[in-house]
């Protein structure tokens, strides 16, 4: 069939650049030691920035809830499906965020990227005329709310204030949101969270802040990029994953409870899918206790003492380490070919690292994606360092 070949054309030329996507299919609980395919690793490319994932006690109470609730929420939230154990996770996610926020309400979701669709196509529904003002390095699921939301979208280049200000300035919209990433998914770098708060509130803009990677290991208490920056204001609405630090799955948007109410009547990947189960909601619990306690804080130091031993010890010439304070480090190579040649190399060495590249970042702009976990030990970051050290000198 024409239609297959032209398909199998277009993956031949994927891959002639380099940019085919494999799957290695993990045999062990997610954690910074796996096994694939019988082989032992050691895997600096996992979300599990607090080593949660396979926490005993998150694990005990996945197994008390699906006692409790069963396994399957059997609906939509607003069918039959909004369990006691969803309630109570929604409560608790207010307790979590809620100082930042005026009047606040929590709302959950399947995914991350479900919450950001519905955040940005929920605020717009009634509005065709709203502009929405996106960060250039947003992740893909605020991008594609824009486009789905079929609202003006306008583009500002990454962490360009001034350039933000000038589009929100010639604005005339009645409803305007800027949307942007907390911390940068392939970059690891922060937004300038503040200013963009102060920009919003003297145009009348909504914040979206998605912080999926800021959520559990930034502020004191775990609390995400709002605590670390001490922000508050009724502009914001804040969206957080729970398949991440939190180490269980799913997502929340805390907001104005009139935010809240408006998701609810108007966003259709929360009117439209079945709820999560309700077991993982219990677990969810124990795992936002972990989070705010000793525990959670001394995990979060341990994260923070292996970025500052990975940003001393690299001695890179040809590659660049961006800059970065977050879990996720990112060293630059920049060609396609050499991005897998490194990256097979150090699976070789029993070292996974995530590879990206194009279109996930720019062309010319591929690198090693670096994920640090607080279950990694010092020795083994060192035997990290070690490897891309000299493996950049080859």
């Amino acid at each position: 069939m024409e239609m297959l070949n032209q398909l199998k054309r277009q993956l031949q030329a994927l891959e002639e650049q380099d940019l085919i996507r494999t799957r290695r299919t993990v045999d062990t609980p997610c954690g910074p030691r796996v096994s694939v395919g019988g082989r032992e690793l050691l895997a600096f490319c996992t979300n599990d920035y607090l080593g949660l994932a396979n926490h005993r006690s998150i694990k005990l109470a996945l197994q008390e809830g699906a006692a409790m609730y069963g396994v399957g929420s059997g609906a939509s939230h607003l069918i039959s499906g909004h369990g006691r154990a969803h309630a109570m996770l929604e409560e608790r996610l207010v307790e979590f965020v809620g100082a930042h926020l005026e009047s606040p309400r929590a709302l959950t979701f399947c995914t991350g990227y479900m919450a950001n669709l519905a955040i940005v196509t929920g605020l717009t529904a009634a509005d065709r005329d709203a502009d929405i003002f996106s960060e250039s390095l947003n992740h893909a699921s605020l991008i594609d709310g824009a486009r789905l939301s079929r609202a003006n979208v306008k583009v500002y280049p990454h962490a360009d204030l001034e350039a933000l200000a000038k589009l929100l300035a010639a604005s005339n919209a009645a409803t305007k949101l800027v949307v942007t990433d907390s911390v940068f998914s392939m970059d690891g770098d922060l937004a300038p969270l503040p200013q963009l708060l102060a920009l919003c509130e003297q145009h009348g803009a909504w914040l979206v802040v998605d912080d999926a990677h800021g959520f559990g290991t930034m502020g004191a208490n775990g609390h995400g990029a709002l605590e670390h920056f001490n922000l508050r204001s009724p502009n914001l609405v804040y969206m957080g994953t729970l398949g991440k630090a939190a180490g269980v799955s799913g997502a929340f948007v805390a907001a104005h409870e009139t935010v809240i109410e408006t998701l609810i009547q108007k966003a259709r990947p929360y009117i439209f899918t079945t709820a999560t189960p309700p077991a993982l909601a219990h677990a969810l619990l124990t795992s936002l206790e972990l989070l705010e306690g000793d525990e959670g804080r001394s995990r979060r130091a341990q994260l923070q003492a292996l970025v500052a031993q990975l940003d001393d010890g690299l001695r890179l010439k040809r590659w660049q380490r961006m800059p970065s304070m977050t879990a996720i480090q990112p060293i630059l190579i920049g060609d396609n070919a050499e991005t897998m040649r490194a990256g097979a190399a150090l699976y070789e060495q029993g070292l996974w690292v995530g590879t990206i590249r194009p279109p996930t970042v720019a062309p010319g702009t591929s690198r090693l994606r670096v994920t640090l976990s607080a279950g990694h030990s010092s020795m083994e970051v060192a035997k990290l360092i070690a490897a891309i050290n000299a493996l950049e000198r080859t």
